[in-house]
């Protein structure tokens, strides 16, 4: 390290669980943040400044004036620019020394596989099911951690699917694809600005300890917050061993959608969980 990142990332090398050597992990990470918006906006931001060394942002929207509300990473002034360019301005004006990767595109199929193949952590901070299982497939194919966050209304929710462990669940062992739910967004829904906040910005905290090789993950936990009441609810759940996508027998194909997502980029919500009953995004 240098001495600029010794003075830089002090306050993390004074960490005694994480240190120099965990800086250094962190600066040797390839984050691939998927959405732009309410939740990617926080965790792009944090992992920037905390040094992930390399971030691949890839979002295939505008910006755009309702946007403004709570997608903290793009401004007034750029309006109609791309949500990955805005994002590579507001990250490469936090910390100009990392490597910051805009990628204008909706992410499936072999794109989305082969993006997921070359980063070290997912962060998850999509619209709709369909591309959180399209992930979740290309993650389970290449064992790749990833972390899940969502919020729509005044519900929030995150958990981490570390799958480079044999005996860690998948977002489909939670949220089996094709059960009947109902997909809400913010643009019908609504969602309190902090909200996404909130749960952006603790997805950026799990992916810097995956990174950084420390504490413990939300594997195997799924935390539920209602910011009407600012109470969090944890629920655990397993590895499904019958699941069609982890399975050693799964037949999920990596990073492809088995039904089309929607165009409206901010979260989606689960209603009729079979584990809860709380909404999620």
């Amino acid at each position: 390290m240098t001495d600029e990142q010794l003075l830089r990332y002090s306050r993390h090398i004074l960490l005694d669980e994480l240190g120099i050597e965990g800086q250094q992990r962190i600066l040797a990470s390839h984050a691939l943040i998927i959405g732009a918006g309410g939740l990617g906006s926080p965790a792009a931001l944090y992992l920037a400044a905390a040094g992930i060394g390399k971030i691949t942002l890839a979002d295939d929207d505008k910006v755009d004036f309702t946007n403004l509300q709570r997608q903290i990473l793009h401004t007034q002034a750029r309006l109609g620019m791309t949500k990955a360019e805005s994002g590579k301005l507001a990250l490469r004006a936090i910390n100009p020394e990392i490597e910051i990767i805009p990628l204008q595109q909706r992410l499936f199929g072999q794109a989305l596989d082969r993006l997921v193949a070359t980063a070290d952590i997912v962060l998850d901070c999509s619209d709709n099911f369909a591309t959180r299982h399209a992930i979740n497939r290309a993650c389970v194919h290449h064992r790749k951690p990833l972390v899940s966050g969502a919020a729509v209304r005044f519900d929030g929710q995150i958990s981490v699917y570390d799958l480079r462990r044999d005996d860690s669940p998948c977002y489909h062992c939670l949220f089996p694809e094709g059960e009947d739910v109902d997909e809400t967004r913010c643009a019908t829904m609504g969602v309190l600005a902090p909200l996404t906040g909130i749960i952006g910005t603790m997805q950026a905290a799990e992916a810097l300890k995956l990174a950084a090789g420390i504490g413990t993950s939300l594997t195997g936990r799924l935390l539920l917050l209602d910011a009407l009441e600012m109470a969090w609810r944890s629920i655990k759940f397993k590895k499904d061993p019958g699941c069609a996508v982890c399975d050693a027998n799964g037949n999920g194909r990596s990073g492809e959608y088995l039904h089309q997502p929607g165009a409206d980029h901010e979260s989606p919500a689960h209603a009729g969980h079979r584990d809860s009953s709380a909404q999620a995004d």
